[in-house]
């Protein structure tokens, strides 16, 4: 890595322009995860309940007990019946009676279970709306590992724009006499925050 006034400078540009989406993205959710308990909630609940034909039964009984994906046929059965398309890679636990499975996402929980004697199927959906699909982006809650890696490149692309900034900073340091006292300021800030008014 160059250490040039010019090197400092692309590194900086750089860095910034990878996070600037990710910036304006965890700077927004930071403020409505702040006032959560201000903002009215949103939710909304998708149920079904459905007898189900005894192909899918016989093909859930025929499948060991234990953690299963779910099977074809309930996926199946429950895109052209009830319009719920069910993610095929995820696995419940069925115990030979009972199948159950939950995938929570981002701002939504989703769960279906199916008793095999009585030969019913229950499914849920709570959408708790747009504001708690961001919140969770910005906490990482459910979101995969695509997600996870990408909060974590973002957070090295933040500490090279951080630093490379305090490099620049000192650079022009001599020639802007108010660099070091406003740099004070935003250190001290959250410290004297934390130290006077947080319990």
């Amino acid at each position: 890595m160059s250490f040039s006034l010019g090197g400092i400078r692309q590194w900086h540009w750089i860095s910034g322009a990878v996070c600037l989406v990710g910036m304006m993205l965890f700077a927004l959710t930071g403020i409505t995860l702040n006032h959560a308990a201000d903002i009215p909630a949103n939710r909304t609940v998708t149920s079904a309940e459905s007898s189900l034909p005894p192909l899918v039964v016989e093909q859930l009984v025929s499948l060991d007990t234990g953690d299963i994906a779910i099977p074809s046929e309930l996926v199946a059965f429950m895109q052209s019946q009830e319009g719920i398309s069910l993610p095929s890679s995820v696995t419940g636990e069925w115990d030979g009676i009972e199948f159950y499975a939950a995938w929570p996402g981002p701002g939504a929980d989703s769960w279906i279970a199916v008793d095999a004697e009585l030969g019913t199927v229950t499914y849920e959906n709570v959408d708790r709306g747009w504001i708690s699909y961001f919140n969770d982006l910005h906490k990482g809650r459910n979101t995969g590992n695509a997600w996870r890696w990408f909060i974590d490149i973002f957070a090295v692309a933040c500490i090279i724009f951080s630093v490379t900034g305090l490099q620049l900073l000192k650079r022009h340091s001599k020639t802007r006499a108010s660099t070091w006292p406003i740099t004070t300021l935003g250190v001290l800030i959250p410290f004297v925050i934390i130290l006077l008014f947080v319990h």
